[in-house]
């Protein structure tokens, strides 16, 4: 079978999925998860990962464990990553509150046009530019996610692989928070909960003799945790301390839409920038906020360097700011895929309950292997992880569809989203998320080892410490350890199989210059 077998293959597991009401169930749940995408992401306060991390397990309790189950909850959970991108921008430019730290370039330009009464304008400036930078990385995601893959197995055995990881490992470490110290602690951490009670050992390790801990860290409970209750613990902090904003922003005037002609004039720059979102988001580790902030700068700069009598300046009401930003933070959903199917390297935090959502339900390993075709004694048969990965680019393009055809309508819509009080939403979330982890594991204990690792998470955002590196470290880490023990026996013992191949020697060098070099960088 070729490749194109298994992308007609993917394709139809989509569309003749078990049908509800007459539609195909893919389809349905992509589009109820788009829904609730936009719904969230104009909810200050809320974010997408936040619903996909409480959805995941509710989602796993209703279709169950079989590989049937995969393509719907992914559907779902895809749909609430495009949602939640594009509905970020309602607060932003509504009422000038950020509701994601990619958002806030969005303010600089979106806020002023909705105080001139243009808030129409500047919300269809950002669906348009938002839904063209999701598509551009969507493509580029079909086209480089295989040829990838492809290039890591020809050439990359078990020592290259290993020092792969670590190098993945070092750079998410560097590239992420305010401090490469911090970032190298809280990916160690996350390397520390995934040894306990794992590996081939004849006794669990690490686990203090406690029988809760002798299966392992529910990798749910210390996911949730860290992400979502320690951020909702700090921003329940900040409200209780009178840091964060409780009251709602007075509402702008909507009017003004844009016209043909001026989403025309934006092409050039939305295409910058979503060339500078894809590239960025191609690497793991580095997120959305800051190909916002290069896209932004890009754009502003050109924007001096040849200035537009018809154009506001930059941070005055700019449509080129809106699309800049919002072309560049979209491209990097697709593209933050490429390492998550080619590699089995999540890159942000919605890339990573995508892996926890794939680990959870099983039949599907995102890995190199993932497209290769078959041979040997399956010559001629159709790989079934092939097909899923062609199913997953089919449910991301019906998203994209989605975006393009209701998406800014139902952006409008949502904006009373925005004046729903903090204060109200977390602890809805917190209970939500508990909630969540009870019908998954069925066990108190899975509760509390969720508060604990909830605890962790509000201590790292404290001391400034990103969590994102431990979530990674902690899901890699079953996965370095098991390839380091395969490469360590098939060199025969050999201690330095890491520096004996050329290639995973150059990835330790490059490893170690991320640190260093990212060492240099001022800690702010």
């Amino acid at each position: 079978m070729g490749v194109w077998d298994h992308v007609v293959a993917g394709f139809l597991a989509v569309l003749q999925s078990d049908p509800v009401l007459g539609i195909p169930i893919v389809l349905l749940m992509v589009l109820l998860g788009f829904l609730l995408g936009i719904t969230v992401g104009a909810t200050p306060g809320l974010a997408g990962p936040m619903a996909m991390a409480i959805s995941l397990p509710i989602l796993i309790s209703i279709f169950g464990y079989s590989a049937d189950a995969l393509l719907p909850v992914l559907g779902f959970l895809i749909g609430i990553m495009k949602g939640a991108t594009i509905g970020g921008a309602v607060p932003a430019i509504l009422f000038n509150t950020p509701g994601t730290p990619d958002a806030f370039m969005t303010t600089l330009d979106g806020y002023p046009m909705a105080q001139k009464g243009e808030a129409r304008r500047a919300l269809r400036i950002a669906h348009f530019s938002s839904a063209s930078g999701d598509t551009f990385s969507d493509i580029v995601l079909v086209v480089c996610a295989p040829f990838l893959a492809i290039l890591v197995e020809r050439y990359l055995d078990l020592p290259e692989k290993t020092a792969l990881l670590i190098l993945s490992l070092a750079f998410i470490a560097s590239v992420i928070g305010n401090s490469v110290g911090k970032g190298i602690i809280s990916m160690g951490l996350g390397l520390l909960a995934a040894m306990i009670a794992t590996g081939e050992d004849f006794y669990p390790r690490l686990t203090l003799n406690q029988p809760a801990l002798a299966e392992g860290i529910p990798i749910a409970a210390a996911i949730l945790g860290v992400l979502i209750l320690g951020e909702v613990f700090k921003a329940l902090e900040d409200i209780y301390r009178g840091e964060a904003q409780a009251k709602p922003p007075e509402q702008t005037n909507v009017q003004g839409g844009a016209k043909s002609k001026d989403l025309r004039r934006l092409i050039p720059t939305i295409g910058r920038s979503a060339i500078i979102g894809t590239c960025i988001g191609a690497l793991p580790g580095v997120g959305s906020t800051l190909a916002a902030t290069l896209g932004y700068t890009s754009a502003k700069r050109r924007h001096a360097n040849r200035p537009d009598a018809n154009s506001p300046a930059f941070g005055e009401g700019a449509p080129e700011g809106i699309a800049a930003t919002e072309a560049a933070n979209s491209s990097v959903s697709g593209a933050n895929l490429i390492p998550v199917l080619s590699l089995g390297i999540p890159g942000n935090a919605a890339a990573v309950f995508l892996i926890l959502a794939m680990d959870s339900i099983g039949g599907f390993n995102p890995g190199p292997s993932v497209f290769q075709l078959g041979g040997g004694i399956n010559e001629g048969a159709l790989n079934p992880e092939m097909v899923m990965a062609f199913g997953i680019f089919t449910t991301m393009f019906i998203a994209n569809g989605l975006n393009w055809t209701i998406g800014g309508i139902f952006m409008r819509w949502v904006g009373v989203m925005t004046r729903i009080p903090k204060a109200r939403l977390l602890p809805i979330v917190l209970l939500l998320t508990l909630t969540a982890i009870y019908v998954q594991e069925t066990s108190m204990v899975a509760v509390w080892i969720t508060l604990f690792f909830g605890f962790l998470g509000y201590v790292m955002r404290r001391i400034r410490m990103s969590p994102l590196p431990f979530v990674i470290a902690f899901i890699l880490g079953g996965n370095l350890e098991a390839t380091a023990r395969q490469a360590f026996a098939a060199t025969g013992a050999d201690p330095f199989f890491l520096f004996n191949s050329p290639i995973a020697f150059v990835f330790m060098a490059l490893a170690i210059g991320v640190v260093a070099f990212n060492l240099r960088k001022p800690v702010s």
